[in-house]
C-alpha cells in the first residue's frame, strides 16, 4: 500500500507548476493542468489531446528519425518537420548535379518523391505505468547491481509488450528512477522526401543567427509516410501507398497575435532540472568549456574546406551542422547558468533539504556523499571530454576505434570461429559509410590539432604511456606546429583504412600485428585503452552513485514538500507544453517583438554570403510584394517566425505549434540565447521558443517552389487561400 501511495504522489505531483514551465505527460494530464490550459485559451477536451480508443492529436505526432519530432498534416501521410531534421536525408539524396540541399526540391507528383532509405518514423501506440513491476525487481539494489537488474527487467517488459505485434517498446525512468513508464511504438520505414526549401532559406542566418532572436529561418522540410496496400509498415517498395493516418493536423492561415494560446506536442530529448549544485559547477567550469574549445577547432577545419568546394560542402554539411548547433549551445548554457547564479540557487535548495533531513537516516548524508563522488571524479572529467570531443572528434580516429572489436576477436583465446569474420563484416560496412563522408584535408587538421590539445591540456599523468614520447622521437619537438602537421600527414598516408588495396588485403587475411601497427588504429586504441582501463571504472562508479543519490534526493524532496507541484524531466518521450505568443525585453533599452517578417530577411540579405545569401526568385517575389494569401494583414508582410513562452528542448525540433483549436500555426525549431540554461533551469522571464510561421512555410512551397499541389493537400482554415486555376 505504501509503495502504491508513493506512485500516486508522484503522479499527482507531476501535474501543475508555473504557467509556461513544464513538459507534461499527455498520458497523465492532470485536471489542474488541463484547467489551466483551458484558462489560458485551449478549446479542446482532454480526449481530443490524447486518447487510446479514439483518434486524437497524439496520433499525428511522430518521432522523426532518431532525434526530432514531426507531425502528420494530411490524410495521405504528409509530414512537416524542420529543415535541420531532414538535413541528412536531403544531403543523402543530393548530388553535385542535383543538389537539393542547395537548390531546394518539391515533388509535383507522388512519383517524383524520393525514397529516404535510412529514415524511419515512429507513432506512439500506448503507454503503461510499470513502476510496481520495476520496483519489485529493483528492491534493495543500488549501484551496478541495480543498473543490471533494471536492464534485465526492461528487456523482459519490452518482450512481453511487443510479442507477436511487430511493435517496438522502451521503458523510460522518470523522476530520477522513482517511476517507470513503458512506451510502445509502431515504426514505419518507407519515408520519402517530398519538399525542402533551398538551404539559403532553410538555414538562413547559419551559425551567426543560431539560438538568436529575431530569427529569419525557413526551418522546414516535407516528407511522406508510405505503407503496404493493407496500411501496415513495410520496407520501401514501388507498390507501397501513402499512409492513411488515424489523425492529421489541420493548418490555420489566420496567423498569431501577441497573447494567443500556443501548444506544442513533441519529443523533448533530455533535461536535468533536478541537477545539483555540484553538477552545475562541473558543467560550467570543466565540461562545457572543453566541449566548446574542441568543437571550435573541428568546425574551423571543416569550414575552411567547405568554402573551397561545393562537393566537400555537400559531403560535410550534415556533420558540420550537428557539431555547430551544440557548439553554440554549450557556450551559451554556461554563460546563462553563471549569469543567473544557478549554482547558488541550487545550493540554497540543498541547504534547506539538508536541514530538513537531519535525523532522517535515509536522507541526511546525501550531500556529504554527493561531495565525495564529485571530488573523486572531477580530476578526470576533462580527460573524458577531450577523448570524446577531441581524439574521437577526428572521423578517422572515430572509425579506427571500431577496429578494437576486430583486435578483440583476433586476440581473445577461445573466441568463436566466426568472431573475426563477423567483426570484419561489421567494420567493412561501417568503413563504406565513413569513406563516403570523409574529407582528408579537414580531418588531417583535426587530427593534428586535437592530439596536440590533449597533450597540452590534460594532466601528463593521465596521458597514454609512451604515445607522445614516440611522436617526439620520430617527428620532432611537441612545441612545434610542424611536428603535429607531419605526424598527422604520416597517419593519413600510411593507414590501411584509407587505402582500398591494403584494406582488402587485411580483410582477406586479418592479423593482430598488422592491425596494431596501423598508425590510425595505434592512435585511437592508445587513448581508448588508456581511458577504459584506468578512468572508465571511476566514471562508472561516479555515474551509478550519482543516479542512486539523485533518486533518493528527489524522493526526499517530494516528502519534504508534498504539496509542491512538479513534472518529470524530458526523456525523449511524448510531452505537451503550453504558453502564449509573447514579446520580451532581454536587457536595458532592448525590446523584441513577438514576430519578424520577410522585410527583416531582406535587411539581413548579403549577396554571395555563406549564411545570408538568398535565391534570386525570393528577392524578386519580395520586391513585387507577391505574398498571395499568406500575407499578414496587420503587417502587410509575410511573417517568417514568431516566439512563444513554451518550454521545449532538443528533440522538440519539428514539433507542431498549435493554436487553441489544435490547428497548426508553426513549427518549433529553436530556443533563445538568453535562456540557454533551460536544460537545467527554466527561465520564466526570458525563455522563448522560436517557431517558423506556417504561412511562411506555405509561401515558400507555393510561391517559390511551385508546390501548390502540396498546399492543396492540406486541410486549411482561416483566411481564404487561392485555389488552383
Amino acid at each position: 500500500m505504501k509503495k502504491n501511495l508513493f506512485v500516486l504522489i508522484l503522479l499527482l505531483a507531476a501535474q501543475v507548476t508555473r504557467a509556461d514551465e513544464g513538459m507534461w505527460l499527455p498520458y497523465l494530464l492532470g485536471q489542474q493542468t488541463y484547467n489551466d490550459m483551458v484558462k489560458r485559451g485551449l478549446k479542446l477536451t482532454k480526449e481530443q489531446l490524447y486518447s487510446i480508443n479514439k483518434a486524437s492529436i497524439k496520433d499525428a505526432i511522430i518521432i522523426f528519425g532518431g532525434g526530432c519530432t514531426g507531425e502528420i498534416v494530411s490524410n495521405e501521410g504528409l509530414i512537416f518537420t524542420n529543415h535541420h531534421c531532414g538535413y541528412a536525408a536531403v544531403a543523402a539524396a543530393s548530388t553535385v548535379e542535383h543538389n537539393y540541399l542547395k537548390n531546394g526540391f518539391y515533388a509535383r507528383s507522388k512519383q517524383e518523391e524520393i525514397p529516404s532509405r535510412n529514415l524511419s518514423v515512429q507513432f506512439l501506440v500506448r503507454v503503461e505505468d510499470v513502476t510496481n513491476q520495476m520496483n519489485d525487481a529493483l528492491k534493495g539494489l543500488s549501484g551496478m547491481e541495480r543498473v543490471n537488474a533494471q536492464q534485465h527487467k526492461t528487456q523482459e517488459l519490452v518482450a512481453k509488450a511487443t510479442e507477436g505485434t511487430g511493435y517496438e517498446a522502451s521503458v523510460s525512468p522518470i523522476f530520477k528512477g522513482n517511476q517507470f513508464l513503458l512506451y510502445v511504438y509502431e515504426r514505419y520505414k518507407d519515408i520519402r522526401l517530398v519538399g525542402v526549401p533551398p538551404e539559403s532559406i532553410g538555414k538562413f542566418g547559419g551559425d551567426t543567427d543560431n539560438w538568436e532572436w529575431p530569427r529569419h529561418t525557413g526551418d522546414f522540410s516535407i516528407f511522406r509516410v508510405y505503407t503496404d496496400k493493407n496500411g501496415k509498415p513495410a520496407e520501401y517498395s514501388a507498390d507501397n501507398v501513402p499512409m492513411k493516418p488515424r489523425y492529421f493536423l489541420p493548418v490555420s492561415t489566420k496567423g498569431v497575435k501577441e497573447g494567443d494560446y500556443a501548444m506544442i506536442f513533441g519529443y523533448p530529448g533530455g533535461t536535468n532540472r533536478y541537477e545539483t549544485s555540484f553538477g552545475v559547477n562541473l558543467k560550467t567550469s570543466v565540461e562545457n568549456p572543453a566541449i566548446v574549445n574542441l568543437r571550435d577547432v573541428r568546425l574551423k577545419a571543416m569550414f575552411e574546406q567547405m568554402k573551397k568546394d561545393p562537393a566537400v560542402k555537400l559531403k560535410l554539411a550534415s556533420s558540420y551542422a550537428g557539431i555547430a548547433n551544440y557548439w553554440k549551445f554549450f557556450d551559451g548554457e554556461s554563460k546563462q547558468l553563471l549569469k543567473y547564479g544557478v549554482e547558488d540557487q541550487k545550493k540554497k535548495q540543498e541547504a534547506a533539504f539538508t536541514q530538513w533531513a537531519k535525523g532522517k537516516p535515509e536522507y541526511e548524508n546525501i550531500f556529504r556523499d554527493y561531495a565525495k563522488a564529485y571530488d573523486e571524479w572531477r580530476p578526470y572529467a576533462k580527460h573524458r571530454q577531450y577523448l570524446r570531443e577531441g581524439i574521437l572528434g577526428s572521423p578517422l580516429a572515430a572509425f579506427a576505434a571500431n577496429l578494437v572489436l576486430v583486435e578483440r576477436a583476433l586476440t581473445t583465446p577461445g573466441a568463436p570461429a566466426d568472431a573475426v569474420p563477423k567483426a570484419m563484416t561489421a567494420v567493412s560496412e561501417a568503413r563504406k559509410t565513413f569513406l563516403a563522408g570523409e574529407d582528408k584535408p579537414s580531418d588531417q587538421k583535426i587530427l593534428a590539432a586535437t592530439a596536440r590539445m590533449f597533450y597540452t591540456d590534460i594532466d601528463k599523468n593521465q596521458q597514454p604511456i609512451g604515445f607522445y614520447e614516440d611522436i617526439r622521437s620520430k617527428f620532432g619537438s611537441l612545441d612545434d606546429d610542424n611536428t603535429w602537421r607531419i605526424w598527422a600527414a604520416s597517419v593519413m598516408s600510411n593507414t590501411f583504412i584509407l587505402d582500398d588495396k591494403k584494406w582488402n588485403d587485411f580483410a582477406a587475411h586479418p592479423d593482430a600485428v598488422t592491425l596494431q601497427n596501423d598508425p590510425a588504429f595505434a592512435y585511437a586504441s592508445a587513448f581508448l585503452k588508456n581511458y577504459n582501463s584506468k578512468y572508465l571504472p571511476i566514471f562508472a562508479k561516479f555515474t551509478t552513485t550519482n543516479e542512486d543519490l539523485g533518486r533518493e534526493y528527489l524522493k526526499g524532496v517530494m516528502e519534504m514538500e508534498p504539496n509542491k507541484q512538479r513534472y518529470p524531466d524530458a526523456t525523449f518521450t511524448m510531452r505537451v507544453t503550453y504558453g502564449n505568443v509573447k514579446a520580451y525585453s532581454p536587457r536595458d533599452a532592448v525590446h523584441y517583438d513577438y514576430a519578424c517578417t520577410m522585410t527583416g530577411v531582406m535587411e539581413k540579405y548579403v549577396p554571395g554570403d555563406y549564411e545570408f545569401d538568398l535565391p534570386q526568385n525570393y528577392i524578386d517575389a519580395y520586391r513585387r510584394k507577391d505574398f498571395g494569401p499568406y500575407k499578414d494583414a496587420a503587417r502587410n508582410d509575410v511573417v517568417v517566425c514568431f516566439i512563444t513562452t513554451n518550454d521545449i528542448t532538443g528533440g522538440n525540433s519539428g514539433s507542431p505549434v498549435m493554436n487553441a483549436n489544435g490547428e497548426l500555426v508553426g513549427l518549433a525549431f529553436d530556443g533563445n540565447y538568453e535562456a540557454l540554461s533551460h536544460k537545467i533551469q527554466f527561465d520564466p522571464v526570458y525563455n522563448r521558443t522560436i517557431c517558423v510561421d506556417v504561412r511562411y512555410v506555405l509561401w515558400c512551397i507555393d510561391k517559390l517552389g511551385g508546390g501548390k499541389n502540396l498546399v492543396d493537400e492540406l486541410k486549411l482554415s482561416g483566411a481564404p487561400v487561392a485555389k488552383k486555376k
